[in-house]
């Protein structure tokens, strides 16, 4: 049995509590709603979706998207919210200027976001893990004025951080300065993710909520194999938030759960590999009989 303690599971035949993903489809499976849905099922939560975005995508990279409709995205959103209802939600890859504009809209209408009940974790994805992009160059600014303002927490990783506030992390100073840039653009907190400081030998995410830092370190894990790493990790976040942790509790328990999913990553493809959340199957014992 696994050592990391997991979140409350509904008992069969009832309505588990219900969270929302709220990004870009991954064709390979890796990443995007693919990682999210995986993560929340594991984690025992039922997960509602407004696909986004449909990429074109495998272990080599993206070749291409096509962008949902902006009102059909921001229907997706609606249609879920007004009858089944979240307790947490998600952003991933939003692609345009217009998309984050339906769907900072309907947060507000539907009572997400950082100063609503129901808590929202922004990925702010720019690109892939390739340096393919994913985000339009002209939507940063709607993304840093309209998106992150509404973000319970936003979680960027190095790239995304020198794309939304010109900082580049290089030390623990820098990545102090990035956290407070982010917060001062309005999110309640800011998280700045370590993993792609690679001259460092450990993984150090570092929250901010205008006041207080707090660290989270973890022995860097040696993998090429970390595609979904920024999902899996926001979607842990917002599956803890939903079940009312404190957002330094949800990303300890997150931190822990993808660490998880890194040291058991696997081959795909000819390409990257992916964070492998799937060590939680592994590790349940088998029923009786089994």
């Amino acid at each position: 049995m696994t050592d990391l303690p997991l979140l409350p599971t509904a008992a069969p035949g009832s309505t588990p509590t219900r969270v929302m993903t709220i990004a870009g489809s991954d064709s390979g499976g890796g990443a995007g709603i693919q990682a999210d849905m995986r993560t929340f099922a594991l984690l025992g939560l039922h997960a509602c979706v407004a696909v986004t975005a449909v990429t074109v995508q495998n272990s080599l990279g993206v070749s291409g998207f096509q962008e949902i409709a902006p009102d059909v995205v921001a229907a997706q959103m609606r249609c879920v919210i007004d009858d089944i209802g979240v307790s947490a939600a998600k952003t991933g890859m939003l692609a345009s200027a217009p998309i984050i504009d339906a769907v900072v809209a309907q947060c507000h209408d539907s009572g997400l976001g950082r100063d609503a009940a129901v808590p929202l974790v922004v990925d702010p994805v720019c690109a892939s893990m390739h340096g393919d992009p994913l985000l339009a160059v002209e939507a940063l600014d709607t993304l840093r004025t309209k998106l992150i303002p509404i973000a319970t927490v936003v979680t960027p990783n190095l790239d995304e951080v020198r794309l939304i506030t010109g900082i580049d992390v290089v030390d623990d100073a820098t990545q102090r300065d990035a956290a407070r840039a982010l917060h001062d653009l309005g999110a309640k907190w800011a998280l700045v993710k370590g993993g792609h400081l690679r001259s460092s030998d450990h993984s150090t995410d570092l929250l901010y909520d205008g006041n207080d830092f707090h660290e989270f370190e973890h022995a860097r894990i040696d993998t090429g194999h970390d595609h979904g790493a920024g999902d899996t990790l926001a979607a842990a976040i917002a599956a803890a938030l939903a079940h009312g942790y404190p957002v330094p509790d949800a990303v300890t328990f997150a931190k822990r759960w993808v660490s998880r999913g890194l040291a058991a990553a696997y081959p795909l493809g000819t390409g990257h590999g992916a964070v492998n959340p799937l060590w939680r199957v592994s590790e349940t014992p088998s029923p009786p009989g089994g």
